[in-house]
């Protein structure tokens, strides 16, 4: 008797509906890409700033007007460069959520294919995001040490660099523990995906 195969298997119509869920994410990949446009909108409008205090010598910071100087210059292309890092965040959350949890893009013979696409799944995406969180909040942290001289003149400036740091290191301490997790898991994969070598049998006696 023939056995059945997956394909002519009747499918539960509950399980189907379960799975077709998935697409219920699809709005939400679709807003991030309208943040992603707001994202752009902000560094043309700081990138716009940065000239005009480049060529005028003041620009506006916190509403106030202020010189601009070296330290100002510095602190105003780390602001441009946390708004592309979050940038590159957002496409790997959308591009590699939704090739993990929603559905295949199928741009194998792309020539514009990110490379890491190949081989992303739910750990990966994880530690690639963990990674682009650390570099996030190092310009913030290397933004808040070039002006620490101003900041520690405030009451709680001090706590507050503090706080940064110890925030910053439990960043990395959760990057390396996803990234322990997931060689780990490569290393010793399910016992329950292994495939199971059937004993050897002796012939059977005449």
């Amino acid at each position: 008797m023939a056995q059945a195969t997956p394909a002519t298997l009747r499918r539960s119509p509950f399980g189907s509906l379960i799975f077709m869920s998935r697409w219920l994410q699809l709005p939400l990949y679709l807003g991030l890409i309208v943040a992603q446009a707001f994202y752009v909108w902000q560094f043309m409008t700081s990138l716009w700033d940065l000239g005009v205090g480049l060529f005028t010598g003041h620009t506006t910071s916190h509403g106030e007007e202020v010189v601009f100087d070296e330290g100002t210059m510095i602190i105003a292309v780390l602001g441009l460069v946390d708004v592309v890092m979050i940038a590159n965040l957002l496409i790997m959350v959308i591009i590699g959520g939704y090739e993990t949890f929603v559905s295949r893009i199928r741009l194998d013979d792309h020539p514009d294919q990110p490379e890491w696409l190949s081989h992303v799944n739910a750990n990966v995406l994880k530690t690639k995001l963990a990674m682009s969180i650390i570099g996030i909040s190092s310009i913030h942290l290397l933004a808040s040490f070039i002006e620490a001289g101003d900041t520690l003149h405030e009451p709680s400036g001090e706590k507050a660099l503090l706080w940064q740091t110890l925030i910053h290191l439990a960043f990395i301490v959760s990057a390396l523990a996803l990234a322990q997790i997931d060689r780990m898991s490569v290393k010793h994969p399910s016992k329950a995906a292994a495939p199971v070598a059937e004993p050897d049998r002796a012939p059977a006696a005449r």
